[in-house]
């Protein structure tokens, strides 16, 4: 435990330097965050990766389920999934900090072919999760963050590091997302097919056995997959795509809620503002006039 507490010690040194969005660490597919992230950048498409708190705390919410994790875990999201997330301080008031892995199938497909194949079949499952940190775990995240320091050493030992990475939490619960990244012919890899399709031509109506086809899967088979690894259904996965775009629109762009609602695919501005609220809590104009209002209020300083 007292080892645990030094290593954490160590990585929030490390990561000091991060901002309060992502930033960049110099070393390849690790990023940095710290402090409080206004909640509508932690609402997004989040891509496959391991995400380590190192203060405070973070709660995800993908379709109905919450996770929460802290410190003592690690979250890992093996397929590309709509969630709205919440950063929160620590109870002492330190600021939230973490580090995150973007995972990469062609290097988990390179550490995987040099492993023995894992004994027995996993249950589908959801392709998102919370586990325990372990000391061995940790220790590899301290000597990856520590090339920061020595940016002339990160080509050649990064890769070493990060392998490491990938190996411990192979041998963790959730080693099988991991495996199944990689592994063409899984049902994940199957349905991150139809997901690339659908983010892809989200504005376009959606046809399930068109994806099931694309997937190489009954209608039946498809959406039963497609459900336990995302939580939502085909075409729920659509809308929150479609609804964080939309969102996207109004605020960078400065688009009208109707314009929004027919340029990511709806034919009826009103049921894109009961959408809308369903998932954000508020009708579109209403919160995205609260989100700019808290954007302009931050650049005032105040």
């Amino acid at each position: 435990m007292n080892a645990m507490k030094t290593q954490l010690t160590e990585l929030r040194a490390l990561a000091h330097r991060a901002e309060n969005r992502r930033t960049d660490t110099g070393i390849p597919r690790v990023a940095m965050v710290q402090g409080e992230i206004p909640e509508h950048l932690l609402a997004a498409v989040y891509e496959p990766m391991i995400n380590l708190i190192l203060q405070g705390s973070k709660s995800m919410t993908i379709a109905d389920r919450t996770l929460r994790y802290d410190p003592a875990t690690y979250f890992v999201m093996s397929i590309d999934l709509p969630a709205v997330g919440q950063v929160h301080p620590s109870a002492g008031g330190e600021p939230y900090l973490a580090v995150s892995l973007t995972l990469d199938p062609v290097v988990l497909t390179t550490l995987l072919a040099d492993l023995p194949k894992p004994l027995g079949q996993h249950e589908q499952e959801a392709g998102f999760s919370v586990a325990a940190v372990t000391p061995e775990l940790m220790d590899a995240w301290v000597r990856l963050l520590r090339l920061m320091n020595k940016p002339e050493e990160i080509a050649a030992l990064a890769p070493v590091y990060e392998r490491e990475i990938l190996y411990r939490v192979l041998q963790g619960p959730h080693g099988w997302m991991l495996r199944d990244i990689a592994a063409p012919d899984s049902a994940m890899a199957r349905v991150n097919l139809a997901i690339a399709h659908i983010r892809q031509d989200f504005a376009d109506p959606i046809r399930v056995d068109a994806l099931a086809q694309l997937a190489s899967m009954s209608v039946s088979a498809f959406h039963r997959h497609f459900k336990a690894v995302t939580a939502l259904s085909p075409l729920q996965y659509q809308k929150r795509v479609r609804l964080l775009q939309a969102r996207t629109l109004m605020l960078a762009n400065a688009k009208s809620v109707t314009g929004a609602a027919f340029e990511v695919g709806y034919e009826s501005a009103t049921q894109f503002s009961r959408d809308y609220a369903r998932v954000f809590g508020l009708p579109p104009s209403r919160d995205a006039a609260r989100i700019l209002g808290e954007i302009r209020r931050g650049a005032g300083g105040g």
